[in-house]
């Protein structure tokens, strides 16, 4: 059974009216959004796991009746206690056999019922709470497995992933108990509203009026709240960095020689300032208020406890258990009403902050085939790549980072990419491994668009290292094996990757070998590596997978010039019969290649092998001979 609903469309929420005729129009839009968000968080918790929503919804039937009893019940002790003193019973063997003995028995098994239905309410709360937020949190978390990396590029999508990983865990449940809340305290005060028809069929309309002043007054500062909150997140933003960034480690080390910390504080506080400033106005407004409508609450019930009072004098028919049970239900509709006014306006206020999940989990991925029935690339086998006049354009910006670029490369062919800082060079590798798709023009592999391969399959011909490659807190052998996961852990593959890599050297000095865990993050034993050393062993991930297509994206700019070399030569080695792309600022490593691609003003300058470039005297060599003049000159 499938009872999770699709996600409704983001609560842009509807324009306000202009006139009275647009007011039912709105109105419709605005409850038919709010029910369609609070239908998807009851399917999100279903989903998780249905006996905690079946548990729940007994639980909240069982919180909404008990109270109503438990005021009979005190009803008919006062009423036969008042019986009990007028009869003069004289003996304790008459006041044990009396109904009193028996309805206070009855008393105390609601009683005890009744704080068990409300322990058992919070461990279901609690429970729920870990569940659900698990899954919301797994959720997002495969919904980002999926966006394209051009999503994350687009300063609006990643503040909703940010606010959705914050919120979307905590907010769910907590609109759920709301809910819940507000169903068990409609059922109390429905069956109190009838109790005190029997006083007078006004006595629950005054109560009701007298509450709206105050349900206005919640409504009205959520929905203010709200926006303020939404129109000042960049604020919120700013005190989360500031704050995040004096206790990152990575960062303590510059903030404590270069003594930025108290910069960074008074940043913070700053943005507190500007961010407080205006919140702080509204909890002062919404208080003044909230205690004004309270007065009128609290005129009303003193006159209807003085008219309860005053009946039970006047009236031999009523008895002074029905002023307990008019008082009690008086009292139980305020708080009731209370209750209502609170739990729907957090409900409502939720529902508008879930939208954050709402946008996130709507995110649909673009880098995907083009054709219905993708195709699967040749594994293990010979392959030509070929860039035809693409260009391309960071999403959100004019400026073109690649412009009509041009080459070929096949298999068995080593290819160094060489260009100043900002000439593309990374661009042009992540539109060859398809996380991003070209503005115009086209790449193809073996003769067809890459995008139409599926996109999985399409992956796993690539074997690479990024520029800025992953340090993972996992153990030394799991970080290596990352580079083919689908490989799983060889123990032989993994060493000999690492030695490919130069990194075999300093791993067999660790304590525990390959099962070392890096970073002092989760484990006491971690081992820090250096910078190097981390390179080293990200180049081992490349080395262990079995890849077509190998790349490695600046991988060894912290590595000195002999053992980048010693890597390219390693490289060059193992990549005989692949295609293979080096990508490195020492130009040194590119005297050995097949081809160099020199990328000048986002386009190709010029391509060639080194003889061929130091002959034309062009960019390549001016590149080339500054390198090598510097390097003599040392």
């Amino acid at each position: 059974m499938n009872f999770m609903p699709p996600p409704p469309k983001p609560n842009k929420g509807p324009e306000k009216p202009h006139t009275l005729r647009e007011f039912p129009s709105y109105l419709k839009k605005l409850i038919g959004g709010f029910f369609s968000r609070l239908f998807y968080i009851i399917g999100l918790v279903w989903e998780a796991n249905p006996a905690i929503l079946i548990a729940m919804v007994v639980l909240c039937l069982l919180s909404g009746v008990l109270p109503v009893v438990g005021a009979y019940v005190s009803k008919f002790i006062l009423d036969e206690i008042v019986l009990a003193m007028q009869i003069d019973m004289g003996s304790v063997g008459q006041f044990l056999s009396s109904s009193i003995v028996f309805l206070l028995i009855v008393y105390f098994v609601h009683q005890l019922l009744s704080r068990v239905v409300s322990r058992i309410s919070s461990m279901v709360n609690q429970i729920a709470g870990e569940v659900v937020v698990n899954h919301i949190k797994l959720k997002i978390m495969n919904k980002a497995a999926t966006v394209d990396s051009a999503s994350f590029d687009r300063p609006e999508f990643y503040e909703k992933m940010e606010n959705a990983n914050r919120e979307a865990g905590m907010r769910p449940i907590m609109i759920l108990n709301a809910t819940f809340n507000v169903i068990s305290t409609v059922i109390s005060m429905v069956s109190f509203i009838v109790i005190l028809w029997g006083l007078h069929l006004l006595a629950p309309l005054l109560i009701a009026i007298m509450a709206l002043p105050t349900a206005i007054v919640n409504y009205v500062y959520r929905h203010k709240t709200f926006r303020y909150i939404r129109r000042h997140s960049k604020e919120r933003r700013e005190m989360e960095y500031f704050s995040s960034s004096l206790v990152n480690k990575d960062n303590i080390k510059e903030m404590r020689v270069m003594d930025l910390s108290d910069t960074f504080i008074k940043k913070y506080e700053s943005a507190f300032k500007r961010y407080f400033k205006g919140i702080k106005k509204l909890i002062y407004a919404e208080g003044v208020a909230s205690i004004l409508s309270s007065l009128l609450t609290l005129a009303a019930s003193c006159a209807l406890f003085a008219y309860v009072a005053w009946r039970v004098v006047m009236d031999g028919n009523m008895q002074i258990g029905d002023y307990s049970l008019y008082t009690g239900a008086l009292n139980s509709i305020t708080g009731c009403v209370s209750t209502l006014i609170v739990s729907t306006a957090s409900i409502y206020e939720g529902t508008l902050f879930i939208d954050n999940m709402l946008v996130f989990m709507r995110e649909e991925p673009k880098i995907v085939p083009m054709t219905e029935k993708p195709l699967v690339p040749e594994i293990g086998g010979n392959h030509t790549v070929e860039f035809r006049n693409v260009s391309f354009s960071y999403p959100g910006t004019q400026r073109e980072v690649l412009k009509n670029v041009s080459f070929t490369v096949k298999s068995g062919e080593s290819v160094v990419l060489v260009g100043i800082n900002g000439a593309g060079k990374s661009t042009l590798i992540k539109l060859l491994t398809r996380l991003y798709d070209p503005t115009s023009g086209a790449i193809y592999l073996d003769g067809r668009d890459i995008r139409e391969y599926d996109v999985k399959k399409y992956y796993e011909l690539f074997g690479i290292i990024f520029q800025d490659f992953g340090k993972y807190a996992v153990s030394v052998k799991e970080n290596i094996a990352f580079g083919d996961i689908h490989r799983g852990l060889d123990d032989i593959g993994i060493e000999t990757a690492a030695k490919e890599s130069d990194a075999h050297s300093f791993i067999d000095k660790l304590e525990l070998g390959y099962d070392t865990p890096l970073m002092r993050i989760f484990e006491e034993k971690g081992t820090e590596l250096s910078i190097g050393q981390w390179q080293k062993l990200s180049i081992a991930r490349a080395f262990y997978k079995k890849s077509d297509i190998l790349i490695l994206d600046e991988p060894t700019a912290s590595l000195d010039a002999i053992a980048e070399a010693e890597v390219f030569n390693q490289f060059s080695e193992l990549c005989r019969d692949k295609i293979s792309i080096f990508v490195s600022h020492r130009l040194s490593s590119a005297t050995l290649a097949d081809t160099i691609i020199v990328l000048d003003n986002n386009t190709v300058a010029e391509i060639g092998d080194h003889k061929l470039l130091m002959e034309e005297k062009g960019k390549y060599y001016r590149l080339f001979s500054t390198q090598a003049k510097h390097y003599i000159e040392n």
